[in-house]
């Protein structure tokens, strides 16, 4: 079956409805907030993870950016496009200031497109 042909206003369109539900996503309630506000003020109790658990974490992280980096690297300047607008977007709610790890989070999404880039660029790949 032949895909339908969208025009640039309702790519333009779907795209923004996406990002719009950016602060929904994961469980957020309406408010934007991860918790039910009843909740808020209660101390969740967290296992330490040890030192061997993060190793194992960040070795896992490090193979989920290799494979993100290698799909990326057969994307479409398009979808390469719209990584890059989703690490702009990336923005405090209303009310709230700009977290460093955020802001590291964004510059990071925009690494894994550039490492991409010179990936599909090389002659190897």
């Amino acid at each position: 079956m032949a895909r339908e042909s969208r025009e640039p206003d309702d790519a333009a369109l779907q795209r923004q409805r996406s990002l719009a539900r950016w602060d929904n996503e994961g469980g957020a309630m309406a408010s934007g907030s991860q918790v039910e506000p009843e909740l808020a003020d209660q101390a969740i109790s967290m296992p330490a993870v040890t030192d061997f658990e993060f190793m194992v974490l960040h070795s896992r992280v490090i193979a989920l950016e290799n494979l993100v980096t290698s799909l990326l690297a057969t994307a479409t300047k398009q979808q390469l496009e719209l990584a890059r607008d989703m690490a702009a977007f990336i923005t405090p709610r209303a009310g709230f200031t700009q977290h460093p790890l955020t802001i590291r989070a964004a510059e990071h999404m925009v690494n894994l497109v550039e490492r991409a880039e010179l990936l599909r660029s090389c002659k190897t790949f």
